[in-house]
């Protein structure tokens, strides 16, 4: 079946009148249908369970979805790429027979600075050892050894095999130090290191430390010098998506909601109902859920894929004390923005001219010096926006033009900081100010923008939030610095009688990973270990 369930940008609807699903017994009920919530429906149903997912949006995919913000061009509101999808769960979903098609981002890493240099790091190493030869030689090896200690800590903690800790439950960090062999080295960058010191440890050009900054802090409250960053890089380096190697990420046919929907697919086909414009009100313990029309619908088991703080709102009084404790230390307070934009012409770098060349095939980020990495941050923990903001920009259309009409394109940009709240005024009257600022750090770097924009969107926190239903907006459902990471992370099954969680709260965190979901099935099933 080649994604034949999902017909138009993941809206289901509903299989049949909310009182008739009530009249049904359920074994689970999974809240929400983001791709993690999904994946979960899927393993229940394939072990017999009859599931229902109920969503309380008109589609499907939370995150990670599809919208035609534009007439013919389809957006993803906040997922746009993909590296950590786990292999498992691709097989197990079978989700290539459903259509599932993944590029990688063949052209590696590119980088424009300032001064008219510019820095593109293929995927293939020689390539990009022959740039940066040119660019700067003496960072070839420091570069190597960086990602050498980033590799064995990926081999060490998640081989291609049952030994991936992140198909158990959430090691501890003795455990995780065991498995490192002891290596000061790789516990440091797993748990202490900043983002500022490892780029200072491997790498001497000011140019290539500035590259590879904004890597630490993705979708994370912290500034690049704060202890842990580091471990969020690797984090999004431990992908094992192209071959089993490390590091790559790429973009999915048709735009990343594709997971969401064919994950859709597998789930139904299995036996799974899943049921869009049903919202939850209020989760009992033990008996199911009661929707926000009245309807109560049992089932013993729940599987929250609402962040945490969203399910104990869910819960409200039935909510174990200790655990809304925990739940409430949470940080939730997103400080990132993701802009979208309709392009007539992919952008035009001034360091590399042309609208279509070989670094519109990678990853892209603006860089900020030191200093304004430091300045940035303050501004936007100060309720301020910062002078210029960081920014990682992926071009759909250079791979897959099916998103956009004939011959137009679209631009996904992730960037940071932010203010999560301003210190005068509010998102409404600044979102404008926000959306200029992003684009005005990609358009120092290029001779086309914003001529080349033919409409834009602008999604702060709030906007996340308020869309998605993410408190605070934060994408990953909780902070994941090292503090908040491994056995930190919120385990699957709750102390409230048949809960679970299945989100991005859980272990192994955030992305577009769905192993969190597979995970607490098997909790649930008592399959995991």
């Amino acid at each position: 079946m080649r994604h034949s369930a999902v017909p138009v940008l993941g809206q289901v609807g509903r299989p049949m009148p909310l009182s008739d699903l009530a009249r049904r017994r359920w074994d689970a009920i999974v809240v929400g249908a983001g791709h993690n919530g999904l994946t979960c429906a899927f393993y229940l149903a394939r072990a017999g369970k009859r599931v229902l997912v109920l969503e309380a949006r008109d589609r499907i995919g939370g995150a990670c979805t599809l919208e035609e913000t534009w007439p013919g061009y389809r957006i993803s509101p906040c997922a746009y790429v993909a590296g950590l999808l786990h292999p498992r769960v691709i097989g197990d979903l079978e989700l290539p027979r459903r259509g599932y098609e993944w590029t990688p981002a063949m052209g590696g890493y590119f980088v424009p600075f300032e001064d008219g240099s510019s820095i593109q790091l293929w995927d293939d190493p020689a390539k990009a050892d022959e740039e940066l030869s040119r660019f700067s030689p003496r960072d070839v090896k420091g570069r190597h050894e960086m990602h050498a200690l980033m590799g064995r800590i990926c081999d060490a903690l998640r081989p291609l095999d049952d030994r991936d800790t992140w198909l158990h439950r959430a090691p501890t960090r003795p455990e995780l130090e065991a498995r490192l062999g002891h290596d000061r080295d790789a516990i440091g960058l797993l748990f202490d290191w900043s983002m500022a010191e490892l780029t200072e440890k491997f790498l001497a050009d000011e140019r290539m430390r500035m590259a590879y900054m904004g890597q630490g802090v993705v979708g994370s409250a912290a500034s690049p010098f704060d202890p842990g960053t580091a471990s969020i890089y690797f984090h999004h380096y431990s992908g094992r998506l192209d071959a089993g190697e490390p590091g790559a990420w790429g973009y999915v046919k048709g735009g990343m909601g594709m997971v969401s929907f064919l994950i859709h697919d597998a789930a139904v086909e299995a036996g799974a109902v899943v049921a869009a414009g049903a919202p939850v009100a209020r989760i009992i313990p033990g008996d199911g859920v009661e929707l926000e029309g009245g309807e109560r619908i049992r089932a013993p088991m729940v599987f929250s894929n609402a962040d945490p703080v969203a399910t104990a709102r869910l819960l409200g009084p039935a909510a174990d004390p200790a655990w809304r404790r925990r739940v409430e230390a949470i940080p939730m307070k997103s400080m990132t923005v993701k802009f979208n934009a309709a392009l007539s012409e992919l952008p035009d770098f001034t360091a590399r001219p042309g609208t279509r060349m070989p670094h519109h095939l990678a990853t892209i980020n603006t860089p900020l010096t030191a200093r304004e990495w430091r300045e940035g941050h303050a501004a936007a923990m100060a309720g301020r926006l910062p002078a210029k903001v960081w920014t990682e920009i992926y071009l759909q259309t250079a791979y897959d033009p099916s998103v956009a009409p004939a011959g137009k394109h679209v631009m996904s940009v992730f960037s940071q900081y932010v203010p999560h709240e301003f210190a005068a005024g509010t998102w409404d009257d600044q979102r404008d100010a926000a959306g200029r600022l992003v684009l005005d750090s990609i358009s120092r770097f290029c001779s086309n923008l914003p001529g080349a924009v033919l409409a834009s969107e602008t999604l702060g926190p709030p906007d996340v939030e308020r869309r998605l239903g993410l408190t605070g907006g934060q994408i990953f459902q909780g902070e994941c610095l090292p503090e908040h990471m491994w056995e930190n992370r919120l385990s699957y099954r709750t102390p409230m009688e048949g809960v679970f969680l299945c989100g991005a709260c859980t272990h192994p965190g955030g992305s577009v990973i769905g192993i969190n979901g597979r995970n607490a099935a098997c909790e649930a099933l008592g399959l995991l270990d």
